[in-house]
Order: structure tokens, then C-alpha cells, then sequence
């Protein structure tokens, strides 16, 4: 128990008449059918797959707005539960909610009283008889609460809560770890991941199982591996002391009957350097299945070789049958940022279509060795283009083409697994956000068809010295915020907004809130003790705090590595639109049975282009795809055009569009209550600041 643990357990506001709603649901809900959407990705197998088909080709064009539920501003990435009559769904201060599923009616809310300012993108439920629990994050902590009430389920954990910085082997008060996508529950264990930071110091990723009802800890996989255990030799022999990252952020898939969990890992901090980690480091860049029972590990797959590109796994698995050399097989697989698809066979591991180890770029920074070879499946084709050469580039207009190629020659460009040079930016294509996203692929279980989306615009980074610093405060910025905010702290709005400007909109103390807790894409830096969080507010705000000790060490705790990433940048034209030419995103329908394409679509657009006659661009997209029974794909995803689309899932046509109030970035859900199929998207703003600013959940259902 943390000693400095006085905090309220959070409140619950509670709408007339939900109790008892809510109690006669809980019966239902141990029992969650066809109707209902139980589980993040809709099944364990992640599949994303509705047997539903109440809504179909013929019909889908009906389709209308039938309740609304506002969450405020901030922003929403989140798929909710739907489990007999209820939809449970999370707010953008990481509370929780029920509603009634056919009205929107809010039923409960569960306020935490420490709101927070990560992503938490779904839900976990389990129950045994008259026993149920609610999964959710909030901040460091895993909590449970009454699925009946909201009400924290104080039994579990430190009354209510799991600390999920402990049991890492690290001071936990300077550990970051955040619960952004939810775990998975197997019998009675609820199996987790974590976000933590993308620098050093950051935690050694684990994968951990905790009892549903005590909170208990019953197992964990060190994916950092320590000594005797194997993967350990792939790292320098006293890595795992300080080495941090490879954890898993993106969510798992269970095959309940087999009782194995499908675990992608992201990269090893930091990032963009390696000169301190040489080795594979597994298991890193892997998709790891393990005996969900007790942690053991079955086998694993290393998609990059000592990553030094933040090419993480960053969506989920999936599990699905393939009809593969006349037999069926259960497979599961696994989408990269890269623009690669992995195929397994999810028992033993072995590939089902052949992946080899092609030679890839060297690197030319001093101190770092690139791995000289990364696998590459030899189908599917990649999802997104490969390599960037200059007839590739924007033609919009002659002033935007001739923008790009003057950039684009000053660039080196050399394929996905080109290393960053130090002084000279490289393109990064597929860019930094993919390929595949953290929003998942879907599956129509009957055919072996896998459908996702995908970003296909270019970004650019590079390394430099870190400068000589005048401040502590400076030193610290430009170890652990440059990598995002830029040396020159110009960002890459709106992802990674600019704080050379930062003192016209907060305060010092808003500014070490913000990096102790995080917000949107910025995982927290509790790691960073308080007046270290102080001295980089006073640099931000121009009010440099003195230098009270001597400059530590490069790669000691909290200082420089020896080189720095330059930051985050879009590869765009002047105006903003990307200096490629497009499509910009796409949504695909892959035959996994034969490792065929069925087609491929650009997915959004930007509304003024498209009013100018430059429409289906494609534009990026964040959030995932589901798919239905009724032969109907829907998807959201797309962030200017702020569009709800439904294709025809076997040919790709477009049958139905509406525009929302905010944009879709999550991944919708549907279900079905007193004989009525529904579908609900989570939509937000905060990735379009020139939009419409708020959150709202919003059902669609026929007439």
C-alpha cells in the first residue's frame, strides 16, 4: 500500500430510477449474447465481428441519429460495453458511466476524484453468478467498480484500486505506467498492459494478471527479460536494471478454449537511440503468446530487430480461421505501423504465409548499430506504400509540388527501416502514426476476410546533440519533451502542440501538472521528481530556474542520451495538406485464406479540397472498423471530414454517410435491444482544434 495514499475513492452520481434498472440487468449480464457487445474488440478473439443483421445492404441507407449522450470537451478514443440493456462507456476525464442502451438515459456515473487526461479506450467486464466487476483506468491505477451502482468495489486492490507502478521493480512514485487500453479477463483473472514513457527513464514493460476479485497479483511476464530467463542474452547483461519500454499498450486477444493471450510489445526506450541497448532486445517489437493460466511463455515473434524507428506493434490482434493448403486453421493476425500484415498459426506460431529477413539500411550515427536485417512477410502485399521517391510527391498545385521536391531533396529517403542521420532529416513512410493504428482490424468470421484502415502519409525526424544547456530546466526539456515538442520547442501542432508560446496560455503549476499526469497523446512523467517538473515549467514559461547542482552525466537518470530526437514532423506542403501524393489513408479487405487484396479504398477527405473538386483523398485515421453479419463494414476514423461511413463489406462500395457533430476517432460497437439493432461511435475534437470542441457518444438505428 503506498503510505501517501489519502485520496477520496471517487463519487458516484446515481439517475433516478438507475438502481433498479440496473439490478434487474446484472442477472442478464452474466449471460451477454449475440445482442450484446461484452468485450472490447466484441469478442476475446478481438475479431470486431456482430452476428447482427438488422441493419444490411438494403437497409442501411435509413439509418438515423437516435439518442445522443454529451461527455464534454477533451477526447474520446474510447469503444464502450453493451451487456443486457446497458452501454458502459468512459468520459475524457477517465470517468464511467452506464446508460440504458435503447435511450441514451443515464443511469450512473462514476467521477473519479483525481480526473485524468490519458486516452482509456474501453472497458473490461467480468461476472460469476451474482458477482460482477467493472475494469477501468484511471491514472496509475487499474479500478474496479459495481457494474449495478458505479460504486468502487473496495475489496479489491487498495479499496478499489491496483497501483499498476508497483511490483515493476522500480520506486513506483517515479514509474509511469498508465492503463490506456483495457485488459482481458480470463476465468478469474483480469490480464493487463501498460503505457508508459517513449524516454528514459521509463518502465520495463510487464505483462500481469491480477485476481478479479482481490486484486491480487498472480502472475507476470517480464518482456524485458532478467537474467535466466530467456530473450535475456538479446540485451547488455545488466539491461533489465534500467532498460525501459517494450511494454504492451495496445491490447491483447484471448483464445478462451486454448487459454492463450496474444500480447503485441511496443519499442525500447528511447526511441530513436540504441547506442545503450545493442542486441534484438526482445521482446521488444513482438507479438509473445502466453499460457493465460500462468504467464508461460509459448512463443513469440519479433517483427523489428532493435527498433530505432518507434516501429511498435500499435494495434491489437486478431484472431480468425483461414482455410490454408486445404485445411482450416486457427490463425491470428497481427497489423504493424510499418504497413505489414503477419499471419500465424496461433498454436504453434508458424507462419502461414513465408516471411523472410531481408537486408535493410545501416546506421551512420556513432555508437549505434542497426540490426541489418528485418522480416518481411511475403503476403499480404504491405497495406500502405513502402518507400518515398520524388515522382511520388504531391502534385495539388505547382507551387505545393515544387515546395515538396525542394524539401524532399534535402531529405534522405531509403525505404520503412531507414535509420535517422544526425544533422539531416530522414522521411519516415509509412510515417510515425502508421500503417495500422491502435483502433484494430475486423474480421467476418465466416469468410476469413480481415478489413482495416491505414494512414499513408510521410513524416520526417532526425537526431542532433543535445545543445549546451543554460538551465536545469533546459537540460531536462530537451531530454524528455524535445522528442515531441521539437529543440525548438516549435511542435508539430495539433498532435504535439508548440510550447514556444506556451506562458500566453498557462501557468507554471498547470505546466508540472501536465507533465507529471500527461494529457492526450503525452503519456505522464511521474518519474521526473516535482522540482525537476518545476524547473522545466520555468524554462517553457522564460523564466529560467537557476542551476542548483551539477549537470549530471549523459545517460544517468533524467539527463541527455548522447544524441536526441529533432521531433515529430508531418511531411506537409505549405498550405498543410501532406507533400505526397495521395491517398492519405485507406481502408482495405485482405483474403487471408489467400493473402489477396479484395479491394482497397481511400478512407476521408478534406472538405475544402473536395468542395474545390479534390475529393476521396483518403486523409488519416485513427480508430478501427466492425463488421457485421448484415454485410455491412462502419467505420468512423477519419478526422477532417468528421464522417460515419457503412461500405458494403464484399465490394467496398460506399452505402451510407453521415456527418457528426465531432469526429470519430474510436471504434464503433453494436448491438441489439428489445429486438432493435443499434450502433454507437464516441466522437471528439481534440485531434482537429479547428473544429467544433466537445465529446459526445451518438446511436444510430432504423426508423
Amino acid at each position: 500500500m503506498r503510505a501517501d495514499r489519502h485520496r477520496a475513492r471517487g463519487r458516484v452520481i446515481v439517475a433516478c430510477g438507475a438502481l433498479l434498472l440496473a439490478a434487474g440487468a446484472i442477472a442478464r449480464n452474466a449471460n451477454a449474447g449475440a445482442d450484446d457487445w461484452p468485450v472490447y474488440g466484441g469478442s476475446p478473439a478481438g475479431d470486431r465481428f456482430s452476428a447482427l443483421e438488422q441493419i444490411d445492404t438494403n437497409n442501411v441507407s435509413g439509418l438515423r441519429e437516435v439518442w445522443r449522450y454529451e461527455t464534454g470537451a477533451g477526447r474520446l478514443q474510447a469503444s464502450p460495453l453493451m451487456i443486457g440493456g446497458i452501454l458502459y462507456g468512459v468520459t475524457p476525464g477517465q470517468g464511467v458511466f452506464a446508460l440504458d442502451a435503447a435511450t441514451g438515459k443515464r443511469l450512473w456515473e462514476h467521477r473519479p476524484s483525481e480526473a485524468g487526461e490519458q486516452p482509456v479506450r474501453g472497458l473490461t467486464y467480468w461476472s460469476d453468478g451474482d458477482e460482477a466487476r467493472l475494469f477501468s483506468g484511471n491514472g496509475a491505477d487499474l479500478i474496479a467498480l459495481d457494474p449495478k451502482t458505479g460504486a468502487s468495489v473496495r475489496s479489491f486492490g487498495d479499496g478499489g484500486r491496483v497501483d499498476l507502478r508497483a511490483s515493476l521493480g522500480r520506486d513506483p512514485e517515479r514509474t509511469a505506467a498508465f492503463l490506456t487500453t483495457p485488459g482481458i479477463v480470463y476465468r478469474d483473472l483480469i490480464i493487463t498492459g501498460f503505457r508508459t514513457s517513449e524516454s528514459a527513464p521509463a518502465a520495463p514493460g510487464a505483462v500481469r494478471a491480477y485476481d478479479v476479485r482481490t486484486g491480487a497479483l498472480r502472475w507476470t511476464f517480464n518482456l524485458i527479460p532478467k537474467p535466466g530467463e530467456p530473450g535475456h542474452e538479446t540485451w547488455p547483461a545488466d539491461a533489465w536494471r534500467s532498460a525501459g519500454g517494450a511494454n504492451a499498450w495496445a491490447g491483447m486477444a484471448l483464445d478462451a478454449a486454448r487459454g492463450i493471450v496474444f500480447v503485441p510489445t511496443g519499442s525500447a526506450v528511447d526511441d530513436f537511440y540504441g547506442g545503450d541497448r545493442p542486441g534484438d532486445n526482445l521482446y521488444a517489437n513482438s507479438l509473445v503468446a502466453l499460457d493465460a493460466a500462468t504467464g508461460r511463455h509459448l512463443w513469440h515473434f519479433q517483427a523489428v530487430h532493435h527498433d530505432i524507428l518507434d516501429r511498435d506493434f500499435p494495434s491489437p490482434p486478431v484472431l480468425l480461421t483461414v482455410r490454408h493448403q486445404g485445411r482450416a486453421i486457427d490463425a491470428v493476425a497481427q497489423p504493424s505501423k510499418q504497413g505489414l500484415l503477419f499471419l500465424f498459426d496461433r498454436v504453434t506460431g508458424k507462419p502461414l504465409f513465408p516471411i523472410e529477413e531481408r537486408p535493410v539500411p545501416a546506421s551512420d550515427v556513432p555508437g549505434e548499430r542497426a540490426a541489418p536485417t528485418q522480416p518481411f512477410p511475403l503476403r499480404p502485399a504491405p497495406f500502405a506504400r513502402q518507400s518515398l521517391t520524388a515522382e511520388m510527391l504531391t502534385g495539388r498545385t505547382p507551387a505545393a509540388e515544387a515546395a515538396a521536391r525542394k524539401a524532399f531533396a534535402a531529405m534522405r529517403s531509403g525505404g520503412p527501416f531507414q535509420p535517422l542521420g544526425v544533422g539531416r532529416q530522414t522521411i519516415v513512410f509509412p510515417g510515425f502514426d502508421g500503417g495500422a493504428e491502435w483502433g484494430g482490424s475486423a474480421v467476418d468470421r465466416r469468410r476469413g476476410i480481415l478489413y482495416l484502415n491505414s494512414n499513408d502519409i510521410a513524416w520526417s525526424g532526425g537526431l542532433a546533440l543535445p545543445e549546451r544547456a543554460a538551465t536545469r530546466g533546459e537540460q531536462l526539456y530537451q531530454a524528455q519533451c524535445a522528442a515531441c515538442h521539437g529543440v525548438g520547442r516549435e511542435g508539430a501542432p495539433p498532435d504535439f502542440p508548440r510550447l514556444d508560446n506556451v506562458a500566453a496560455r498557462m501557468n507554471a503549476a498547470t505546466i508540472a501538472a501536465i507533465i507529471k499526469a500527461g494529457r492526450g497523446r503525452m503519456p505522464g512523467f511521474p518519474q521526473i521528481p516535482a522540482h525537476d517538473r518545476a524547473a522545466i515549467a520555468d524554462f517553457l514559461i522564460a523564466r529560467p530556474a537557476a542551476v542548483d547542482r551539477e549537470v549530471t552525466a549523459p545517460g544517468s537518470d533524467g539527463a541527455p542520451s548522447r544524441y536526441v530526437f529533432t521531433g515529430y514532423r508531418k511531411f506537409l506542403d505549405p498550405d498543410g495538406y501532406p507533400a505526397v501524393a495521395p491517398p492519405w489513408g485507406t481502408l482495405n479487405a485482405i483474403d487471408l485464406n489467400t493473402g489477396e487484396y479484395l479491394w482497397k479504398v481511400p478512407l476521408g477527405e478534406y472538405p475544402e479540397l473536395a468542395a474545390r473538386g479534390m475529393a476521396n483523398t483518403g486523409s488519416e485515421n485513427y480508430g478501427g472498423p466492425i463488421v457485421t453479419a448484415g454485410g455491412l463494414l462502419f467505420i468512423g476514423a477519419t478526422i477532417y471530414d468528421r464522417k460515419f461511413r457503412a461500405f458494403d463489406a464484399r465490394t467496398g462500395r460506399l452505402l451510407w454517410e453521415t456527418i457528426l457533430p465531432y469526429a470519430g476517432v474510436a471504434t464503433p460497437i453494436t448491438y441489439s435491444v428489445n429486438g432493435r439493432q443499434f450502433v454507437v461511435l464516441a466522437t471528439s475534437a481534440g485531434r482537429d482544434p479547428k473544429a467544433p470542441q466537445g465529446s459526445a457518444y451518438i446511436a444510430f438505428a432504423l426508423p
